[in-house]
């Protein structure tokens, strides 16, 4: 009897759908960009995205649709992914869902992300299976990915039209297995402790064969219920070891993501420290102002490299539906804050390398 309830209920679910999204507009001004800096900075059309979320019969969809302007890459998926839950503490995702690497959802507080974004380490989204556990005090997550942000199924060079950054070129990602473990401590679980394990193949166009890459971070996160105050501390390492045909001795990858591509050591160390305040306001317009420092460090192991630095200091101001990040970020021998593009993350600009500054005004209105 129990049963037949049970197989009645479940004929009677009804689907269900939620429908989100949002609208952004930015302002910025670029210390390089003299022509800009006459002008007053520019402020213009950033994103506008499409969220839908569903559950039917036991299964969930969970979808992102982004557009840009064409200069940006114009419009991809961000992310979308079936979903099961063997139960509150298990779940299986299927597609295009986030690499558990890291601190997540994301190794920063501000608008620009922090350096691990910009190598393809933080919020990075690929085509594949995880796993994901969660019973309180322990967390894990076992995932493997079988591409990238694969849009076109050919021998042709991977698109720097997506939203992540993944390895492009004459090289593609594939076959890529990924563990995480996250350990909370103390009895508000505030603090959680983590190590990450990435390794997977770099398939040469040229030369057909698989090369190999890997990386491997440690992870601290303090985001307490009872405190203003929040800081996420990482340390990683990376090795990327494509098959380049003899004679080739390349010491970079080609990395892409907004419509363009540029150059990566294939070698290095990631080092970021970020720390937050919240500040509560509570008026009817601002709920809160979050003020944080984000820093991050590139140690590239390859002779005859410059390292890159970025901080990003700045505020978030919370108002209803609408998010406003106002940020100063802060460059060395980084290709988003300098005049330095193609070779920002390998050789830099020796003998000619300087602190640049971006000011950026985000304002999302998101519902």
């Amino acid at each position: 009897m129990c049963h037949a309830q049970d197989l009645e209920d479940k004929d009677n679910e009804k689907p269900a759908l939620k429908l989100g999204g949002a609208l952004r507009f930015n302002y910025n001004l670029s210390t390089w960009k003299q022509d800009q800096v006459e002008r007053g900075g520019d402020f213009g059309f950033d994103m506008f995205r499409i969220n839908a979320e569903a559950a039917y019969k036991g299964i969930k969809l969970n979808a992102e649709f982004r557009h840009y302007s064409q200069a940006f890459g114009g419009s991809f998926l961000k992310q979308g992914w079936f979903q099961y839950d063997f139960s509150d503490a298990a779940q299986l995702q299927v597609g295009l869902n986030q690499v558990p690497f890291g601190i997540q959802q994301y190794n920063s507080n501000n608008w620009f992300f922090n350096m691990t974004y910009y190598l393809g380490f933080e919020d990075d989204h690929d085509m594949g299976v995880k796993y994901i556990h969660d019973r309180g005090r322990w967390q894990w997550h076992a995932a493997y990915y079988k591409s990238a942000e694969d849009f076109v199924f050919s021998s042709a060079e991977a698109s720097p039209n997506r939203y992540s950054y993944d390895v492009t070129g004459r090289n593609k990602e594939n076959n890529q297995l990924n563990f995480k473990l996250v350990r909370r401590l103390d009895d508000s679980l505030a603090h959680e402790l983590g190590v990450s394990l990435q390794g997977g193949l770099l398939y040469n166009l040229d030369t057909r064969r698989n090369g190999t890459r890997y990386a491997g971070a440690v992870h601290y996160e303090f985001k307490p219920s009872y405190s203003r105050w929040s800081m996420k501390l990482q340390a990683m390492r990376y090795r990327f070891q494509p098959k380049y045909a003899n004679g080739a001795a390349l010491n970079f990858v080609e990395m892409g993501a907004y419509g363009a591509n540029y150059r990566v050591a294939t070698r290095g160390d990631l080092y970021t420290a970020n720390v937050a305040y919240r500040l509560p306001i509570e008026t009817r317009l601002l709920q809160s102002i979050t003020f944080y420092d984000n820093y991050g460090y590139y140690s590239k192991d390859v002779r005859g490299f410059e390292n890159s630095h970025m901080n990003v200091l700045g505020a978030l101001f919370a108002a209803g539906p609408m998010a406003i990040y106002t940020d100063a970020a802060f460059g060395y021998n980084h290709p988003w804050l300098g005049p330095e593009w193609e070779n920002a993350f390998t050789s830099g600009t020796p003998g000619n390398t300087r602190w640049h500054m971006r000011f950026n005004i985000n304002m999302g209105y998101y519902f």
